[in-house]
């Protein structure tokens, strides 16, 4: 296929590669550079998110938040200035759902459909193609991007019309900062007592306490390695998503709320770009004890 990819940080640029290596031809645009790697590997470069579309069947956005998407799609030379009817828009962002509904509408109305289609599994799944694919969008479409996605990603779903991909991807990082909060305060709560926070977790690994946040954030904590990953900002961001939805719909998210304060705490202690894990440092701030010591 021809396929456009606009967004190459340091998940979209793992993403593009893989369809690369598949085969496709790729047309692509950052607002800052192209990696080298894509060029060397084949990728067309585009001087504009119009030329991209011009050029493709299918057009990928991957890019930080619901403004910067909005700016890709119908800013001066964005998409909307590049599609002809017939053609596919896939959002793999974290966004609104609620703007990702007038987005759609938006290039529903230029003849060509539209999948909301966010991620899960950040850098490491990026680079390994296991990341999880959350797609709101028609049927049709979803059938026809599938097999990119399949080069992406392991675990592929479509959940709904268009908006829900990105319901399920709130859904997500709620359940994932509940989590990483949870496996802080244990980790936390062990290490005070004077157990050793790595046996600790090794031990509960193996029983009902087990996740993948335990396994992978969890041994972040004990290590003190914090470099993202995923960043605090970018999961603001999405917790923001999720309040605001929230009281539109009239539904109290109140441990939602605390893990959003949490982050909020790192990023008033200069770690908005920590990775995500590092939640517990807020934590370890107000017992005023690590889990274990800094390298």
């Amino acid at each position: 296929m021809n396929v456009g990819f606009i967004g190459l940080g340091i998940m979209g640029a793992p993403m593009a590669g893989h369809l690369i290596d598949a085969g496709h031809t790729l047309f692509v645009y950052d607002v800052v550079k192209v990696p080298e790697a894509l060029t060397a590997k084949g990728a067309t470069a585009c001087a504009s998110s119009a030329e991209v579309a011009k050029n493709a069947d299918i057009i990928i956005t991957m890019v930080p938040d619901t403004p910067h998407v909005e700016e890709a799609l119908f800013g001066k030379g964005g998409v909307a200035e590049g599609l002809s009817a017939g053609k596919i828009v896939v959002d793999m962002s974290s966004i609104s759902p609620v703007a990702t509904k007038g987005f759609a509408q938006k290039i529903n109305a230029l003849g060509c459909d539209y999948l909301d289609a966010p991620v899960s599994g950040g850098e490491v799944g990026a680079k390994a193609a296991s990341l999880t694919i959350m797609v709101g969008g028609p049927d049709g479409a979803f059938d026809t991007v599938k097999p990119l996605f399949e080069k992406m990603g392991k675990n592929i779903t479509l959940v709904g019309g268009n908006g829900d991909g990105q319901t399920t991807k709130v859904a997500n990082q709620i359940i994932v900062a509940l989590t990483i909060e949870a496996v802080g305060e244990a980790l936390l709560f062990a290490s005070k007592a004077g157990a050793n926070p790595a046996k600790v977790r090794e031990a509960l690994m193996g029983g009902f306490a087990s996740s993948k946040i335990l396994e992978i954030h969890g041994d972040r904590m004990v290590k003190r390695t914090f470099d993202p990953g995923f960043r605090i900002e970018l999961h603001q961001k999405d917790l923001n998503l999720a309040l605001q939805s929230a009281k539109a719909l009239g539904v109290s998210l109140p441990n939602t709320a605390t893990c959003q304060e949490l982050f909020n705490a790192c990023a008033a202690h200069g770690g908005s770009k920590w990775d995500h894990s590092a939640m517990v440092k807020a934590l370890e701030l107000m017992a005023n004890h690590t889990v274990a010591p800094d390298a």
